[in-house]
Parts: structure tokens; C-alpha cells; sequence
């Protein structure tokens, strides 16, 4: 059903964000993403002690595709 819409005012939209007016049959957005992170990193609580004394993260990554979107609709 057809509606009529005033102003509308977008501040900003993050990554595979959906910003839609009117009538639509399917939103389907895809994203992606590889995080890199060291020992510790995501740790959360209160009062946490984390002793990392020699730590590395290894970002090399030999192959090209991890997981892709393909078809994924």
C-alpha cells in the first residue's frame, strides 16, 4: 500500500546498513568482515587482570577467500 511520506533526514548509515521509504518486497543485506586480535582483547568484566606479558598476533593469511557471500540472498 502506497504511503506519503514528509522530510526525512539520514545523519549517516554504518556498513551493510539498510535505509528504506516505501514499499518493498525483500531487504536482504550481506556483510562480511575479519578481525585481527591479541591475546586479552576481548575480555570483559569488572575487576579483570590480564597479564599478556609476550604476546603476538599472527595477521598473515595465506588463502584468498575465508568465507564469501556468494548467493547469499
Amino acid at each position: 500500500m502506497p504511503a506519503i511520506v514528509g522530510v526525512a533526514q539520514v545523519i549517516s548509515l554504518g556498513n551493510s546498513a539498510v535505509f528504506h521509504i516505501g514499499d518493498v518486497y525483500r531487504i536482504s543485506p550481506v556483510s562480511n568482515a575479519k578481525t585481527f586480535s591479541g591475546a586479552g582483547s576481548f575480555n570483559t568484566g569488572d575487576g579483570l587482570t590480564v597479564y599478556n606479558n609476550q604476546s603476538s598476533t599472527n595477521t598473515y593469511d595465506q588463502d584468498a577467500v575465508d568465507q564469501g557471500n556468494y548467493l547469499n540472498v
